[in-house]
């Protein structure tokens, strides 16, 4: 750990972590944590408690929260009831919105605060981040970040895009 609990900074090259022999929920959820201003995440699959609370804290301390979801694991993950993820997604500081049609939208990333990247196989659920054997890279190459954010907002402006929380 950096100085105030914050996490150290990366090397000049990406970090690399493995599952299950690594947990790549406590991975995750220290650099969202870590959040100032902003946090992009495109997720096929959001359902991992942790995750979702850590996202939770950073709407809290206002950092600006946009998730882009999978529509097929978004409807499978959807919760009927008022859950952590319902209430998520009506935080005022959260924006969501599904992709709609066409092939999957199959990211497992993230960019915090336009610096820092985090790629990898693994999907924001439970067993993604602590049982399958998956992994997680993290970047803060500004080149790398750049290209995740560019694409990023391709994605969040698709026209058949639907907005989570009316759907």
């Amino acid at each position: 750990m950096g100085p105030a609990g914050r996490p150290a900074e990366l090397g000049p090259g990406p970090e690399a972590h493995y599952s299950p022999s690594e947990n790549l929920e406590s991975i995750d959820v220290q650099q969202i944590a870590a959040a100032q201003l902003s946090i992009d995440m495109a997720a096929y699959v959001l359902s991992d408690g942790k995750v979702i609370e850590a996202l939770t804290g950073a709407a809290e301390r206002d950092v600006v929260v946009r998730l882009y979801l999978d529509r097929s694991q978004f409807e499978q993950h959807r919760p009927q009831a008022v859950t952590p993820l319902t209430a998520l997604l009506a935080h005022p500081n959260v924006s969501a919105r599904i992709k709609d049609e066409g092939s999957l939208m199959h990211l497992k990333a993230y960019a915090i605060d336009g610096k820092l990247l985090r790629t990898g196989s693994g999907n924001f659920s439970r067993s993604g981040l602590a049982q399958q054997d998956n992994d997680l890279i993290l970047t803060s190459d500004p080149a790398t970040v750049d290209a995740f954010e560019t694409n990023f907002e391709r994605l969040w402006a698709r026209a058949r895009n639907l907005d989570a929380i009316d759907h």
